[in-house]
């Protein structure tokens, strides 16, 4: 026991001398490569690391993680002066992570909102699998605010009187729906089709045989008849083909497709329009074959403009609908239904569907006062009505409950302030919930919460294992990719590009979502976003990209040369269209983007008074020809050119791209010049050697995406201390291939995922 003491005493002895010899050899370091402008006479970046320790990194661990960040990413030290071997950056980023690694007694990292307000999307995927109904309230709830790149930041999440007036009214439209309102009364419901919708060939998921159109899912309130009217269908002339209108994929046969009334069953149906393609016969009905204009640009015409869907008229009832069979679980005797007592039976049954149906909503157990309210809802709304009048008055209600719209972790009472604890096992089911699914836990998630399973390790990675299988985790494609890759801006993105159109904007985002719901399906490295060598395209895309051999209107993947344009992010339309302006390529957006997104470094905004628009002329009217020599007039700003040194040789790389992600070998009548340096020293030549550059880096990419995985995880923005924690989750991932489940899993285990902190302690920062 002695010897085994001693030797224990030995080897902390020396790795205690080790350690200390190594912050000698950061010091020296650091005063060869780093003092000469970072001191406290320049504070260059108003850094000053002459003043600083490098052997005792803690109490100045945010301006140490700053030091590796610029290091890890290559703009440290600065090209242009002397740079020691890239190995021994690695090694000297490598020291300072090991020692912000250590150990701490700060509890920063685990102060997490005790309130955390669903947001739009999660509401809306809440109220799906809570009662199997599909709903739109875009137009009932505003929009939320963004923080740190995502909408689900719980201090950004904010309650005003408006919302709450939107939830209440969303509450009502969402039971009324669900539960089935006899008494609704007729209304219109009109489906447009996007602007800038070239409908001369097949769309996806309509008819084989047809071209153009629109495909809807609509929930119909009663068993009822509907009038149906369909805008567009023709070319200015007047005439055009004859339209296909399926239902559920049955095609309907009256006199005037244009306009029609049909009965139609309660609940969602799928409508689809189009119209019959004629044009196959060469020079039969050729004026409906091309929708070109003149300039080159698209035309809609032709095509189907919108759907118009009035009713019910002469309603029949509710109907049998998912929504229906997921709530009713019980019924009274017929003979109670419409009596103006409420019956212990009919109780009973009231308190059983509620208590079902608010466990799954408020995402545990129900306590009794709880329950007696809802059961006062369902009286007062059973005064005006029957049995099913009642549960959708209480119903509403749910949806309006606190335990609903907000996920609540609770505090301890008897825990001191500032001291943490592990969050229950019902809340962690909530916190993988959303996180993953961005919805409400489903019914195995809560039984093993109930039984306080969770905790375990290996029951919560099969829970992962499994809701990453789950169609559900479409919402990490939705929901965080959407938003970290900049896909959402797609929808609302304005170019003058010539050709471009809605077919082609939704293709770029396809190809991202499909890129990336790869990679989580498929559980592969997150490393083949950079590098992957397949994409997905349909015709319209391929032939934007130069693909041949591509035809139809399905997605495909398709496998890409060892030197494919398109391989990887880097190469894919969308991200290269919305790091653009409206009438240009902007190296500076590209650059920005990828040092924020992929890097995790992003530059400081311009400073005031600097002109940052390079579509203005120069001084006498004497406008450079290229973009490239308006950014390099730009860049003789000295305020400017420690910025744009960094950014702008990534831009350049891309600008074979055109705004639209089109390849182009000149700009005008000028070849293009995509040649450029990284801070690093790195040469570039194009796109091909930017990724080589980007996957050169693996760790600093794999970082920004497990602190952008984690932000969206936790709610919350990621500080400096949380980096030892992301860098944990990284090294884990490391040794299982960087695949995507590892990553999370990672997270899922992290403290910070798992505890929380009681209220920040005074003047700490949380």
């Amino acid at each position: 026991m002695k010897r085994t003491l001693l030797c224990a005493a030995f080897v902390l002895l020396a790795t205690a001398a080790d350690a200390a010899a190594q912050a000698v050899t950061d010091a020296a370091f650091l005063k060869q490569y780093c003092i000469t402008c970072h001191n406290s006479r320049l504070k260059t970046g108003g850094l000053a690391l002459d003043a600083l320790n490098p052997a005792s990194v803690a109490a100045d661990a945010e301006t140490w993680e700053k030091v590796v960040r610029k290091v890890r990413t290559g703009m440290m030290p600065p090209s242009g002066v002397p740079r020691p071997p890239r190995a021994a950056l690695d090694a000297f980023a490598a020291s300072l992570e090991a020692r912000l690694d250590r150990p701490s007694t700060s509890t920063a990292h685990l102060a997490t909102p005790a309130l955390h307000r669903l947001n739009r999307a999660e509401y809306t995927n809440a109220v799906r699998h809570l009662l199997d109904l599909e709903v739109d309230v875009s137009s009932l709830l505003p929009a939320d605010d963004s923080n740190e790149g995502f909408d689900n930041i719980a201090d950004t999440l904010g309650v005003s009187p408006v919302l709450i007036q939107g939830y209440v009214s969303a509450a009502m439209k969402i039971s009324r729906l669900a539960v089935g309102d006899r008494t609704a009364a007729p209304a219109q419901v009109t489906y447009a089709a996007p602007a800038g919708l070239v409908q001369d060939r097949h769309l996806d998921g309509l008819p084989l045989g047809t071209r153009g159109g629109l495909l809807v899912r609509h929930t119909f309130p009663l068993d009822a008849e509907y009038e149906f009217t369909v805008g567009g269908a023709g070319p200015p002339a007047g005439g055009g083909p004859p339209l296909d209108v399926t239902i559920d994929g049955q095609r309907v046969t009256v006199p005037n497709l244009r306009r029609f009334r049909i009965p139609v069953t309660a609940g969602p149906h799928t409508i689809a329009v189009a119209l019959m393609d004629r044009q196959r016969g060469a020079g039969v009905d050729e004026i409906y074959s091309d929708f070109r204009a003149a300039n080159g640009g698209f035309v809609t015409a032709g095509g189907v403009q919108n759907i118009g869907i009035l009713g019910p008229f002469d309603a029949k009832g509710p109907g049998d609908t998912p929504s229906r069979r997921r709530i009713f679980l019980c019924r009274p005797p017929e003979s109670r239904r419409s009596s103006p007592e409420i019956d212990a039976s009919e109780g009973g049954c009231a308190r059983r569907i509620l208590g079902t149906i608010a466990r799954r909503a408020y995402r545990g157990p129900v306590a009794a006062a709880e329950l007696d309210t809802l059961m006062s809802f369902y009286a007062q709304g059973r005064k005006g009505g029957d049995f099913e009048a009642g549960i959708q008055m209480a119903l509403a209600r749910i949806l309006v409950a606190p335990r609903f719209i907000y996920r609540i972790e609770e505090e301890p009472a008897t825990l001191a302030a500032g001291a943490v604890h592990a969050i229950s096992d019902l809340e962690l089911a909530s916190r993988l919930s959303f996180f993953l699914w961005s919805s409400i836990p489903d019914e195995e998630l809560l039984e093993l919460a109930a039984k306080n399973r969770l905790r375990d390790p290996a029951t919560r990675a099969a829970q992962v294992r499994r809701m990453l299988a789950d169609p559900k985790s479409r919402a990490l494609v939705d929901n965080f990719a959407g938003q970290w890759l900049s896909l959402r801006e797609l929808a609302s993105l304005q170019t003058e590009a010539p050709g471009f159109d809605e077919n082609l904007r939704r293709a770029f985002r396809k190809e991202t979502e499909a890129l990336f719901g790869t990679i989580v399906r498929e559980d592969r490295s997150l490393i083949a976003l950079l590098d992957a060598d397949y994409t997905f395209v349909d015709e319209r895309l391929a032939r934007h990209y130069g693909i041949p051999g591509v035809r139809g209107s399905h997605f495909r993947r398709v496998q890409l040369p060892p030197d494919g344009r398109r391989r990887g992010l880097l190469g894919h339309g969308g991200l290269l269209t919305v790091t653009s302006v409206t009438n240009r390529t902007s190296p500076v957006s590209r650059g920005k983007w990828i040092l924020e997104n992929l890097l995790g470094a992003a530059p400081p905004d311009p400073p005031p008074g600097v002109e940052t628009n390079l579509d203005q002329p120069t001084e006498g009217d004497a406008k450079p020809t290229t973009l490239r020599q308006r950014l390099e007039l730009h860049r003789a700003n000295p305020t400017c050119a420690s910025c744009h040194r960094i950014m702008d040789p990534m831009g350049f790389a891309l600008e074979n791209f055109d705004l639209i992600g089109a390849w182009r070998e000149t700009e005008g009548t000028m070849p293009i010049d995509a040649s450029g340096q990284l801070a690093d020293g790195t040469a570039l030549k194009g796109p091909a050697d930017l990724r080589q550059a980007v996957l050169g880096r693996p760790e600093a990419f794999l970082t920004t995406a497990t602190e952008k995985l984690l932000t969206y995880a936790l709610g919350r923005p990621v500080h400096y201390y949380d980096m030892p924690t992301v860098r944990a989750v990284v090294r884990r991932a490391g040794n299982e291939g960087n695949r995507f489940s590892a990553i999370v899993l990672g997270i899922v285990a992290s403290d910070p995922f798992l505890k929380r902190r009681k209220a920040p302690l005074q003047g700490e920062s949380r």
